[in-house]
């Protein structure tokens, strides 16, 4: 199982959150997406090599410049085969 599946809780909304994250995903090859939700949270689903989600965590957890993150809730899952990583908008 090597897909992340995070919902991250703090100031991450309106902080560049997603576009910092999808840059990051991108440079370490993982596939999947971002997504501001409804509550304030950011939701995210990444999946590829274990080391490099580890390295992916350690981000979520902190965040950009401006975010604060109070707590990442994560599992892993059985992997989806997304074809690249993107920004997801509700609607």
């Amino acid at each position: 199982m090597n897909l992340l599946h995070a919902f991250v809780k703090g100031r991450v909304q309106g902080v560049f959150f997603r576009a910092k994250t999808k840059a990051l995903a991108e440079d370490l090859s993982l596939k999947g997406w971002v997504m501001n939700l409804p509550d304030g949270r950011v939701e995210v689903k990444a999946e590829g090599d274990k080391n490099k989600l580890t390295e992916f965590l350690e981000y979520l957890r902190k965040g950009p410049k401006n975010a604060f993150v109070e707590e990442v809730e994560f599992y892993y899952e059985e992997d989806e085969n997304f074809k690249e990583f993107s920004v997801r908008y509700i609607t």
